[in-house]
């Protein structure tokens, strides 16, 4: 396992063109023929300033599926990309739940036989994938692997798939405007994209980076569901699977749309994910933040740079604001995708020198996980 393994290849697709934040409701629709009330109250926390949709502004239905917009970004690595071994893809929602999303990607590129891996999850899927395709070359079962993260959310977020909920419930909806807040929320956060990297045994490039190493972890253990699909709470609290519910709940419930519950996440996203994670691996990784040139996070909102920053001090790594990198005001957040897009956006912006270390952050609300990959521009 001592095999080096370079990043020497970043793409990122980003589909149509940018929607502002005075766009986004034209383009999603809204629910009930009335505007949102918390659009505006999300909006000022996350610092969005644009985001891309794969949707028809007409229709309001999608213009490719996840598979393709993958593609698309593997693709970008170059038309002399040449043979790959290994593809490890990462998203949350897939176009199917049968057969996995990897397969459906390949199928859209037409490569030859290779080794496919999907990875599930929701932000930390990409990292996932990422950690795969890594782990492929350094073990040498693998001369060339490609990782990827995507979403195409946007079509989940249309109103249309609230409309049958806001009707059965109109009226606890009104006593209790949290109830739809949970669902709503998520709809001004998140959008589309796909990233992609190509990992190879050598340095090759304009800005090759050796990846150093990659860290999962969960704290499954001892916090429960916060950001689920596909599924909801019964009135015990316990996550219940879509499977449990009769179809036509699936939509009188909106048992497909994504929630979040925003206090859950509010009081233990910064401990969970970054401070405790971090304080261990600055101690057995004897991490010093005057070593990190850049420190790119993943942070779904602008609400959380304040308490990422203090929980990077807290953990022994206090980097300055100075040394990070961020997109997510005009990428916005594209989940298992963002760390691509952002690494991407930094790596063509020339910035990089050579021997500066990179820390990249990916936390995932789901059950409160958390994924470092330390990197090195030779």
């Amino acid at each position: 396992m001592g095999t080096d393994v370079f990043l020497t290849r970043s793409a990122a697709h980003l589909p149509g063109p940018a929607i502002s934040n005075d766009e986004m409701e034209d383009v999603l629709g809204r629910v009930g023929g009335q505007p949102s009330r918390a659009r505006r109250v999300v909006l000022r926390n996350n610092g969005i300033v644009s985001r891309h949709y794969a949707l028809d502004r007409e229709s309001g239905r999608a213009t490719m599926s996840n598979a393709q917009l993958t593609a698309q970004a593997i693709r970008a690595l170059g038309d002399d990309l040449g043979p790959v071994d290994c593809l490890a893809t990462g998203t949350s929602l897939p176009d199917q739940l049968l057969p996995n999303h990897g397969v459906m990607v390949h199928g859209e590129l037409g490569w030859p036989r290779l080794e496919v891996v999907s990875l599930a999850g929701i932000c930390l899927a990409g990292a996932a994938a990422f950690k795969h395709a890594w782990l492929s070359v350094k073990a040498g079962e693998a001369q060339r692997a490609v990782a990827t993260g995507s979403e195409l959310v946007s079509p989940l977020l249309a109103a249309r798939h609230f409309e049958a909920e806001s009707q059965h419930r109109v009226v606890q909806l009104q006593e209790r405007p949290e109830i739809g807040f949970e669902k709503d929320f998520l709809r001004w956060m998140l959008s589309d994209g796909a990233g992609a990297v190509l990992m190879e045994r050598e340095p090759a490039g304009p800005r090759p980076l050796r990846v150093d190493w990659v860290e999962l972890s969960s704290a499954a253990h001892a916090l429960p569901v916060c950001m689920y699909g596909g599924a909801d709470l019964d009135a015990q609290g316990r996550l219940q699977g879509w499977a449990s519910f009769d179809s036509q709940d699936w939509r009188s419930q909106s048992v497909f749309a994504i929630k979040q519950d925003v206090r859950l996440l509010n009081e233990n996203i910064q401990a969970a994910t970054l401070r405790d994670p971090l304080a261990e691996l600055v101690q057995r990784r004897k991490l010093r933040a005057d070593d990190i040139d850049w420190f790119l996070p993943h942070l779904s909102s602008h609400y959380f740079f304040e308490p990422a920053e203090e929980a990077l001090a807290d953990a022994g790594l206090p980097v300055p604001r100075s040394r990070w990198f961020t997109n997510l005001a005009t990428r916005g957040n594209t989940g298992s995708a963002s760390p691509f897009i952002m690494l991407d956006e930094l790596l063509r912006s020339g910035r990089i020198e050579r021997g500066q270390r990179l820390l990249m952050f990916v936390p995932e609300s789901g059950r409160f996980s958390s994924g470092f990959i330390h990197l090195t521009a030779v």
